[in-house]
């Protein structure tokens, strides 16, 4: 059956001018709260020396961060959806600026696992509001060019981190990680609260409603979320980010950990930089490209091919890195492989999520799917176990691998097939055989 589109409209320059300054300060926002996750694992060991704290007790936290970070993102998003387009975003987004500023300095004075625990918790509520908004905004004015603007926005969080990757460990080494907590906090935090003033979401008629490609299938209605969690299709894309976005996050929280388990952390590479420098900029440079990359790529081939592709690539890399990573160049090598195959999720998938259900729900109906990465953290300290387990890294990159083989699977036969049933019965679709893709009383 040839897959349909909807119809198309088109935006004045003056809403088109708009809609990339507001893209842009979605962008910057996310850079200002990447450090939150990305520049984590460079606090793992210096805490666990001072504290005498166990690395995994210590990475409770950042799965408490990733959980609520990711799991009060519908919140956040009912909360800016309701408010209207020209309060919600800036309301939701300053506040999470400033959640997101005192959760670090709870991190900076923290002296026992609890206190950093409660630091995690107000940061990832911080972080969550942030995140979730500018990707509502992205997908609502960007119909046209959906997993691009995605794409973008999320590089903002992907890869944001690289920026700060060597003036933070030059403060953790020079006064402490107290100090890169305290100051890196406030200022990031600072800034997101003043910018978030000028976010704001289209009225209606504003943004271009065409897809860019006919290779994507977008619906032809919004469904509530209500409505959305009642299809199998929603939770058949949770399923698949939980299990990408799992595999993600052990190599994020882990890289440090891993690189001195291999003997190969500090190594020094070029210009004085060691191995573990080296890739943290690499990995956060590469996550961020991934993200506009094959979002663009899925704006032209579709959603579930593109998957195949970034997610077959992901297994490989990491049975590399778990076979051959122990030299330095070839661990910055496969570990940059590995980021730049899994931070495209969050590209890809609001995206899919938005061409299924629609835009009119999209900050609270992405923000819903975007909870599977705080579901997938609390595998993360699985994979210690595993580890201390089996002996080594092996097994963990082993079970990675499979996780994202598995997903290709999912992807290609099982996915599409659901969602071309969705967006046919959306438009009007005849077949019979597609009745049972869309509850009765969604019609």
């Amino acid at each position: 059956m040839a897959e349909t589109m909807k119809p198309t409209a088109t935006a004045g320059s003056a809403s088109s001018t708009n809609r990339w300054a507001q893209l842009i300060i979605g962008i910057v926002c996310m850079v200002l709260i990447a450090n939150m996750q990305y520049g984590w694992t460079l606090f793992v060991n210096p805490m666990a020396q001072k504290h005498g704290w166990t690395i995994a007790g210590i990475q409770v936290a950042f799965s408490i961060f990733i959980a609520l970070e990711t799991w009060f993102t519908p919140i956040h998003g009912w909360i800016a959806d309701r408010l209207g387009p020209h309060k919600g975003p800036r309301l939701v987004v300053s506040l999470g600026g400033l959640l997101v500023a005192v959760g670090w300095i709870i991190n900076s004075y923290a002296e026992t696992l609890g206190a950093l625990y409660l630091g995690a918790v107000i940061s990832g509520i911080g972080g969550g509001a942030v995140y979730a908004v500018c990707v509502g905004n992205a997908v609502k004015w960007f119909a046209d060019h959906r997993g691009l603007a995605v794409g973008l926005t999320a590089a903002g969080y992907g890869a944001g981190a690289a920026l700060t990757v060597i003036p933070m460990r030059m403060v953790i080494g020079s006064s402490g990680y107290e100090t890169a907590f305290f100051w890196f906090g406030l200022i990031q935090g600072g800034v997101v609260f003043l910018i978030g003033w000028l976010l704001r979401g289209p009225l209606p008629g504003e943004a271009p409603v065409a897809v860019s490609s006919a290779k994507v299938m977008q619906s032809a209605r919004s469904f509530s979320p209500s409505e959305m969690l009642r299809t199998p299709t929603f939770w058949l894309l949770y399923l698949m980010f939980v299990l990408i976005a799992a595999s993600g996050l052990m190599a994020t929280a882990q890289i440090a950990v891993i690189a001195k388990n291999f003997g190969i952390s500090n190594e020094v590479l070029v210009f004085g930089a060691t191995t573990l420098t080296v890739a943290l900029i690499v990995d956060n440079v590469l996550n961020g490209a991934a993200r506009p990359f094959f979002g663009w790529v899925s704006d032209r081939i579709g959603r579930e091919y593109t998957m195949a592709i970034a997610f077959g690539a992901g297994g490989i890399a990491y049975w590399l890195l778990g076979t051959l990573g122990h030299s330095p160049w070839a661990f910055v090598v496969f570990a940059g492989l590995i980021f730049f195959t899994w931070g495209e999720i969050f590209s890809l998938f609001p995206s899919t999520c938005t061409d299924t259900f629609g835009p009119k729900f999209a900050t609270v109906n992405t923000a819903f799917l975007y909870t599977a990465k705080g579901t997938s953290a609390f595998l993360v300290p699985l994979a210690n176990v595993l580890k201390e387990a089996t002996g080594g890294w092996h097994a963990v990159f082993v079970v990675t691998a499979i996780a994202n083989f598995a997903v290709v699977i999912l992807a290609l036969f099982v996915l599409r097939p659901l969602r071309h049933a969705y967006v046919s019965r959306s438009q009007g679709a005849a077949d019979p055989r597609l009745k049972w893709a869309v509850p009765e009383d969604t019609q």
